[in-house]
């Protein structure tokens, strides 16, 4: 017998070589109905895994995460077996699970349209219906090796010769079909009955585009008809609110090929969005004691190599020269630190000076690959609210304790504090090139704001390999409507720059000290930001972010100037996101054209409103309101802007009552 302590800490005593299957069928007929892989110490395994030995197990269904990647991970094999049986040509890539769903890449020269996802959507219904049982095998690396090129799979052989010696290759096998993969599956193709193809893109072969571009399928499954349903209603309403198509609906970016790639042009609407949240910003960070710095573009290569960035960020970097060529070479700014630990330098510090907090609107350069960019998410130029702060280690922690504060107000203020999660980000020891080799303050750094992080209650997941070059990071996270995450702000301690590059300060025994550095955002990216916005609120902007707060529509000719009026009425309150529409135009269809430009306030003006000084209000939230006074209505929208107000967090208030 041996011993199974299960996930709630219970031991249960089975017979060697029961399988993980075996274990939920006797704990219940429902958790064996639902099981689709198991982790025993820890490991992901497969049902059919038999435990020959005292072992720790949990039973993983498609309510656990990695429950849910097996599940689809067979449904992408499905998918795979499915397009192998109606176009026969096609070569079998890769075909991970992802969240929400799963892909498979194919080498063909088929563009698959709707048409074609309905024949496979078809077979993969038969495969399912077939009730094929999935097995697992081993073979040895040039057994592999044959069984592949035998298949005529060249990616597969690419994949079988790329492992290390002595790795185990494992293949699975449903019927006919046969793939290379890791696993764990399911039990058999039966349990697979919900499942939808959504799109079909181009994709380069391991990510890198001097590769060949293959036909990806995207699609995703669950194991209710229902949740499917859901989900797909779900995505329907992404497509809605995706930035990239709302933002040029409402006018508020566009793109020209002409300009270039992941360099969008703000239209006045967006960039007025941009400058509403950059006075929010500097403001905000004026009173919490930052200074503010306005520093070059570009800098010499001679900076970049004392920072280490040329070293560990070249290839990210867009260089202006020839190194070979000229004697000065060039290059756009990546970040902006360390143009402000220049600024520090040409002063001297003691420590009564610390900690200085530099803040600036920075424009920055990255060099991102063309199948990276999107929209105002991934992009080449970009504008950021950047700041550093020097500081003794005695002040680090309150430092990194007023950052958090900072934005969290911020996430606050924006309606998007439920919205986020953390990560913490720490360095790769067995990927050293990546970063400053120096393990030992790598080690005292991420003990650091690991401590720090704790004392602050954030809960955080861990991250290997997401650090900066120069120092652990705490990652803001933010998902997109489609279920992606982005980082929208990131909190960085930096132990290297500062003595990289000469910072020095005196302390209270009067010996020289290299500072610590904080490296943040408030907010991160704004036009990252701005597409966050777009799709959190739909494009209904709250009143003092939207590009427009109030449109006076007169309803003739004849009362243009008491509409004149009524703008003049909010301009001299300091309210100057305001526009009246003078065209000759019926009412109707200005009302219906303001409406979906999602303005707050529609306010129309007539006959009785220019005797009385009323304005018809129409509001986006409640609609007709009916006639208020001018002066009311006034104060009523500048209270709004000034306190910020968030009328989602209203409507969940209402709703909780």
């Amino acid at each position: 017998m041996i011993k199974i302590t299960l996930k709630d800490g219970s031991v249960k005593e089975c017979q060697k070589g029961i399988t993980v299957l075996g274990v939920a069928e006797e704990l219940s007929a429902g958790l064996a109905r639902m099981a689709c892989a198991g982790k025993v110490n820890g490991e992901m395994v497969d049902l059919r895994t038999e435990l020959n030995g005292d072992c720790n197990l949990e039973i993983l269904t498609f309510n656990d995460k990695e429950g849910k990647w097996a599940f689809r991970h067979t449904a992408a094999h499905i998918l795979a077996q499915a397009v192998k049986r109606v176009f026969p040509e096609v070569k079998l890539a890769i075909g991970p699970a992802i969240e929400d769903g799963f892909y498979y890449d194919f080498d063909t020269e088929r563009h698959f349209v709707e048409a074609d996802f309905e024949k496979i959507e078809a077979e993969m219904k038969k495969i399912v219906k077939e009730k094929l049982p999935i097995e697992r095998f081993e073979l040895p690396r040039e057994e592999a090796i044959k069984l592949m090129e035998e298949a005529e799979e060249p990616y597969k052989v690419e994949l079988i010769r790329e492992l290390p010696e002595g790795e185990k290759i494992t293949f699975y096998k449903q019927g006919d079909f046969v793939d290379l993969c890791a696993g764990p599956h399911l039990m058999s193709t039966k349990p697979v009955e919900a499942f939808k193809i959504l799109s079909a893109a181009g994709a380069y072969w391991k990510g890198n585009e001097k590769n060949k571009m293959l036909a990806r399928i995207y699609a995703t499954a669950f194991t209710k008809k229902a949740d499917l349903a859901a989900h797909l209603e779900a995505l329907e309403e992404a497509k809605k609110r995706d930035h990239n198509k709302l933002g040029r609906e409402l006018k508020l970016f566009t793109t020209d090929e002409k300009v270039g790639q992941g360099l969008p042009l703000l239209m006045p609407k967006g960039a007025r969005i941009v400058q509403t949240l950059q006075r929010f910003v500097e403001d905000e960070e004026e009173k919490r004691g930052y200074v503010l710095t306005k520093t070059p573009l570009m800098a010499k290569s001679d900076l970049y190599k004392m920072s280490g960035h040329w070293d560990h960020y070249k290839d990210g970097m867009f260089v202006l020269g020839d190194e070979e060529k000229d004697k000065e070479v060039f290059a756009l700014r990546p970040m902006t630190c360390p143009f402000q630990f220049t600024v520090y330098n040409a002063e001297q510090h003691s420590y009564r000076d610390l900690p200085i907090r530099y803040g600036e609107t920075s424009t920055l350069f990255r060099n991102e690959s063309s199948g990276e960019m999107h929209g105002l998410i991934r992009v080449r130029q970009f504008t950021i609210s950047e700041g550093h702060l020097v500081c003794t280690p005695e002040q680090l922690e309150d430092e990194f304790r007023g950052v958090i504060e900072l934005i969290n107000y911020m996430m606050a203020t924006l309606g998007i504090e439920n919205d986020i999660s953390y990560r913490f980000s720490k360095w790769d020891p067995a990927n050293t090139g990546k970063y400053i080799n120096d393990p030992e303050a790598w080690e005292r750094t991420e003990g650091l704001m690991r401590n720090i992080l704790d004392h602050l209650q954030i809960n955080y997941e861990e991250a290997v390999g997401e650090a900066a070059f120069y120092g652990p990071k705490l990652d803001i996270q933010f998902k997109n409507v489609h279920g992606k995450e982005d980082t929208i702000i990131t909190v960085q301690i930096d132990f290297a720059l500062g003595e990289r590059l000469g910072m020095t300060y005196i302390d209270a025994d009067g010996e020289k000290k290299h500072p610590l550095i904080i490296h943040r955002t408030s907010i991160g990216c704004y036009e990252r930001t701005l597409a966050m916005l777009i799709e959190k609120y739909a494009g209904q902007f709250p009143t003092w972010l939207a590009p427009v707060a109030v449109k006076v529509l007169p309803l003739s000719d004849k009362y243009a100037d008491y509409a004149a009026e009524v703008v003049k009425a909010f301009k001299d309150h300091g309210i100057l996101k305001v526009e009246a529409d003078y065209r000759t135009e019926k009412i109707g269809y200005k009302i219906r054209e303001a409406r979906m430009e999602r303005i707050p306030y529609i306010v129309v003006v007539g006959a009785e409103e220019m005797e009385n000084k009323t304005v018809s209000v129409r509001s986006r939230q409640k609609g007709d309101e009916g006639v208020q006074s001018l002066e009311s209505f006034v104060n009523r929208v500048d209270e709004e802007i000034k306190t910020k107000f968030n009328y989602l967090k209203h409507m969940e208030i209402e709703e909780n009552k």
